[in-house]
Parts: C-alpha cells; structure tokens; sequence
C-alpha cells in the first residue's frame, strides 16, 4: 500500500489565502459604497428634483477626491503600514456612507450640497484601499500567484454588485433611499473591526509557519514591507521611505508607466460607467423599474466576476508555461478589451434580453482584461509600493470625475445612451493600444540613485 502524496499547498501553508479573502471581502464593501448613489439615484434625484448634468456631478464628487486622496494615501501606507491606515480608512468611509442617509433632512438646494460633500468625503476615505491592497498582495504572493491574487481583490466589484445591488434596490422600494446608506454604512463599520483581526505583515502574522514565508519570499513577495520596530529585515532595509518629490519625476516619465496609467484610466471608465450610470440606464432608456433593475445589474456583475478571476487565472498559467510576464499580462487584458467594446451593439437592439446577454458578455470581457492591480504589483519599485500604486490609481480614477460627467453631458443633449456606450467602447480600444503600443516591456522599475 502506497503513502498518499501530500498537497504541496497544504505543506507549505495557506495563511495567504485568507488574506486575499479579507481583500475580496473588504473590496466588496467598497464598491457597493460607491455604488449605493447609482442604486437609489434614480428615486433620489426625482426626490431632490436633480437634472442628469447635476446627477453628473453628484456622481463624479467621489472621483475628485478619490484622485487627490492617491498620492496622500500611498505615503501614509509607506509610511504607517497597510493595517493601521485600511483599518482607518474602512471606518471613515462607512461612517460617511451612513450619513448620506441623512441629506434628505435638508432643504433641496443644500441636500444636493450636503450630497455632494459627503461623496466626496467618502472618496477621500476611500483612496488609501486599493494601493494597499497592491501592496498587501506584493508582500504576501510570489510572483506566479499575484495575477490570480490581484484578479480575485480586482473581482470583487462585480461581486459587490451581483450581492447588493438585489438588496439595495428592494431596501430602496421597500423603506425608501436614506436606508441603503443606513445598511451599507452599519456594515463597513462591522468590517473595519473584523480587519484587526485578520490583516498581518507577512513577517508579523502569528499562524504562518516558516515553510509558506519562505515560499513567498523566494517566489518575489516583499514580506517585510511593513516591518515592525526592530524587525527591519537586511535584504529589504529601507523600505519605508520619506517622501520625495524625485520619485514622482521617476515614475512619470518612466514610459512603460506611463503606458499602464493610460490603460487602467480607460479601464476604469468601463467600471464608472457600470456603477454609476447602468442602472439608469436601465430605468430610463430600457424602461425597467428599480427594483427589476438591481436584480438585472447583478448578471452582468457576475459575469464581470467570472472573467475577472479567469483573467487572473490565464495570465498566471501563461506565465507557468515559461511565457514572459510581458506576455503572461498582456494576453488578457488586449483580449478582454476588445470583448468589452461589444456594449455598442446594445445600441442597435431593442429587447431588454438581448441588451443584458450583451452587457453581460462585455462585462466578462473587461473582468478578463482588468489585470491593472497585477501589473502594477510587478511593476512598482520596491522602496515605494504604496506611493507607486497611489499614483496608479490616481491617473487610473480620474476617470471616475470624467465618466460620469462626460455622459451626464451626452445624455442632456442627445436625450439617448446610445453615445454613452460608443464613448464608453471607444476607451476600450484605447486601452489595448495602450498595452500594446506604449507599455513595451513588463518588468519592475527600478529607482535611480540620483533620488
């Protein structure tokens, strides 16, 4: 009788997943935040008497600090750590998703200001989340499992909406607008404390055994990023640097950044488009009620979901073939983009069936294609993880001020989505463009001695 083989996985350890999972979950949060104003939108701009340019506006407050947030907040996460600064940054955030509940307290004119200031609290709130989720998958995975750990946090925007969107969109018939923030707000609260509990460092986490650290640390993963007082470990010294202004220089004119800062703003339109104008549309050109909806939303988010952590899986079983990770990257995302400018041919069909197997259809797409987080993993320089992921998702985010206004803009004056949804593919194409033409090159940028 033979011995039976051990599970490699299981020999070495699998404190990293439940890391990645705490990401999943705390990403989910996230993006239902963001998306509470496009599931109550249409009841609420009708209640406060919001015109589609004002709705614009509204929608975009949270880009604008979201944007300014990203270099702040990846300093503050060099500076500080991932746990501490998430941990913070969950609480705020919720506790201002909470009160915009409340606007409606006000007299219409100063809801709509309240409205505004509150999205943009929670914005700011918000920039510190997915730079450090980048820097915690590039502390914790070597480099053949970071596309799959990147797609899977990547992937939970889909899923915020294939699980909330149902449940706001009844709290919003059932008890009215003001509840969806009430609900949305209580849990964020509750997740910011289960975070303490589970978010390590690498060198730091009290059930991870030698054989899983030193598996990580020898697949790339940076595990003493966020080293404690007197833990600082030789071959990562330094890590935690004071800011400079030199290291923005360097990443600016670093042309395969630049190349992957193009790409992920046009990526991110595709993401601000369907968490803040795809349910109205829906409502107002499809002529669903709310409430069909927000369970209509959930089919393309789960397929969203489904390519997103397909995308993750292809590019990291590419790289396991002996491809480069130039290729191993690009792969996906080239091929996801061009599924996601099939949206347009919404434009040309009128049964609502139709319109969702095709949103559906270019939502898998763009999750197959939205390896952004991956490639910045391995692209950062290693002294400035989170001041390098900042600044990716700041470039990447000022399509969530752009997005929304641009296509308030195009619905006012052609009284149609159907430009919405050329703008929204044509960014697609750009973005392969971009992989293709301008990034070059995959590979982790090194800092000149000069900074």
């Amino acid at each position: 009788m033979t011995a039976a083989v051990s599970d490699p996985v299981t020999a070495i350890g699998r404190v990293r997943f439940s890391i990645v999972a705490m990401l999943f979950a705390v990403t989910i949060v996230n993006y239902a935040d963001r998306a509470t104003i496009a599931i109550a939108g249409p009841v609420l701009s009708r209640d406060l008497g919001l015109s589609a340019v004002q709705m614009g506006f509204v929608f975009s407050a949270f880009g604008w600090s979201y944007v300014i947030g990203q270099i702040p907040g990846g300093w503050l996460l060099d500076r500080f750590g991932s746990k501490s600064v998430y941990f913070v940054s969950i609480f705020t955030w919720s506790l201002f998703t909470l009160l915009q509940g409340a606007v409606g307290l006000f007299a219409a004119t100063s809801a709509v200001y309240a409205l505004f200031a509150l999205r943009f609290l929670v914005g700011f709130a918000e920039s510190p989340s997915f730079p450090a989720n980048a820097r915690i998958v590039a502390a914790w995975f070597p480099a053949n499992e970071r596309g799959t750990a990147s797609a899977i946090f990547n992937s939970a925007q889909y899923f915020a909406t294939v699980l909330f969107a149902p449940i706001m969109g009844w709290i919003t018939v059932s008890l009215g607008w003001p509840y969806v923030f009430y609900f949305m707000g209580l849990i964020g609260v509750l997740v910011s404390v289960i975070w303490l509990w589970v978010i390590y460092a690498p060198n730091q986490h009290p059930r991870i055994g030698r054989a899983e650290l030193d598996y990580i640390e020898r697949g790339g993963a940076l595990v003493n990023m966020d080293a404690a007082k007197g833990q600082e470990a030789a071959p990562n010294r330094g890590m935690q640097q004071p800011f400079k202004w030199d290291y923005l220089r360097q990443l600016v004119s670093n042309r395969m950044m630049l190349g992957i800062y193009l790409g992920q703003y046009c990526i991110n339109t595709l993401t601000f488009f369907f968490i803040t104008w795809f349910p109205v549309y829906l409502v107002q050109q499809r002529g669903m009620s709310i409430l069909n909806a927000g369970m209509v939303a959930s089919i393309p988010a789960i397929c969203g979901f489904l390519g997103g952590v397909l995308g993750g899986v292809i590019s990291d079983f590419i790289l396991r073939r002996g491809w480069s990770l130039t290729v191993a990257r690009k792969t996906p995302i080239v091929a996801g983009m061009l599924l996601s400018t099939s949206m347009v041919i919404c434009n040309y069909v009128d049964a609502q069936w139709l319109v969702v197997v095709i949103i559906a259809f270019a939502f898998f797409g763009k999750g197959i294609g939205a390896l952004g987080w991956a490639v910045i993993s391995d692209t950062c320089p290693r002294e400035i993880a989170g001041l390098s992921g900042g600044l990716f998702n700041m470039f990447g985010n000022i399509s969530s001020i752009t997005t929304p206004i641009i296509i308030g803009y195009i619905i006012q004056g052609t009284g149609s989505f159907n430009g919405a949804l050329v703008f929204v593919g044509a960014n697609a194409l750009v973005a392969v463009f971009s992989y293709l033409v301008v990034v070059g090159e995959i590979k982790r940028m090194q800092l000149s001695p000069a900074a």
